[in-house]
């Protein structure tokens, strides 16, 4: 009895030390002893020096630049502001192919870019919650030309490039069609966000402030009456005009209503900075225009992404973990200093 108990503490020690463990069974006579093989495969323990090594690995650069993409209507005759179904399906493809990842614009400015090792976060808008945008067919189907029905297609055949994005709605969503709270609950569902956008889109330099708050106010309502509980996080400038006082974007308050954001986004023409960087500004985040125009400087989304793909150093690259801010030592000074508790420079 004491030989069994002594080979049974025996196995168990081998087996925590992850080698083959001989497990004993009683008996006389001349039966023979089972062997069993179990091998425990332990993670190797997590050091700076690790972290390091998979950042290099990926050349992760997470205080690179971020694009963000502001789309409005897909036309089919496009336009300035405008693409054609082909010309968006083209620009999802491109997106793929050159590793970017869509995330939303609360995403970004809330810092939880949660993406892959070694791809790059793309935070893609949709202005004014107009027809082109989302629409249903007389079957309830969805338009397959509107922009939710290219992405639909477009991650059924791509399963690893999620549905994510940021719709800033104005009064009547989506042509005023009786579903359209219906549209946006649907859209929040689908891993989308809902920003803010005023209700009337007037340029804030046409308003005094009591009707700039009105129209933030009210804006918001347009989003709460199809969404009791929904935290609105993000608002996008009707134009890109800021108002005065600029802290109006920001806060506000009309009647006995309040609104409060943690970003604001501009109709700007350049990517983003690294939500991680001294350089960015949560109340003035650039937005590049959608152009399909191949090699003309309009510092539209085709121009920065060529950009981008020529000096790959530049644009923010993940390594897969948002515990930590990973980046060429080089780059060190561009962080802020409340995240270096976090930081992995390599």
């Amino acid at each position: 009895m004491l030989r069994r108990r002594v080979a049974l503490v025996l196995g168990v020690l081998l087996v925590a030390a992850g080698v083959t463990a001989a497990v004993l069974r009683g008996g006389g006579g001349n039966s023979r002893p089972a062997t069993t093989t179990v091998v425990l495969q332990l993670k190797p323990p997590v050091t700076a020096a690790s972290l390091r090594a998979a950042a290099r690995k990926v050349q992760a650069n997470e205080l690179g630049l971020v694009p963000v993409l502001m789309h409005h209507r897909i036309r089919p005759d496009g336009g300035d502001y405008d693409l054609t179904a082909p010309q968006f399906r083209a620009e999802l493809a491109r997106l793929y192919r050159e590793n970017y990842v869509p995330v939303r614009a609360e995403d970004l400015v809330l810092r939880q870019l949660d993406v892959p090792a070694g791809k790059t976060p793309v935070v893609l808008t949709f202005d004014d919650s107009t027809k082109e945008q989302f629409f249903y067919r007389p079957d309830r189907t969805i338009k397959p030309d509107t922009a939710i029905g290219i992405m639909l297609a477009f991650a059924r055949k791509h399963p690893d490039f999620k549905l994510a994005g940021t719709f800033y709605v104005n009064r009547e969503p989506f042509a005023g069609v009786r579903e359209g709270p219906a549209m946006l609950r649907w859209l929040v569902a689908h891993g989308f966000e809902i920003g803010n956008h005023t209700k009337d889109h007037i340029p804030f330099q046409l308003l005094n402030a009591t009707q700039v708050q009105r129209q933030l106010v009210l804006g918001g309502r347009v989003i709460t009456s199809a969404i009791p509980d929904a935290k609105v996080v993000t608002m996008a400038l009707p134009l890109g005009v800021m108002p005065k006082p600029a802290v109006l974007a920001r806060r506000g308050s009309w009647g006995s209503e309040s609104y409060s954001f943690r970003g604001v986004f501009l109709v700007g023409a350049n990517p983003a900075p690294s939500p991680f960087s001294r350089k960015f500004d949560p109340w003035a985040i650039p937005r590049i225009r959608t152009s399909p125009h191949s090699g003309v400087v309009d510092f539209g989304s085709t121009f920065w992404l060529d950009y981008l793909a020529k000096n790959p150093g530049e644009r923010y690259v993940s390594d897969g973990d948002p515990a930590h801010i990973s980046f060429p030592r080089a780059h060190a000074r561009e962080l802020r200093p409340r995240f270096r508790a976090r930081s992995v420079a390599y």
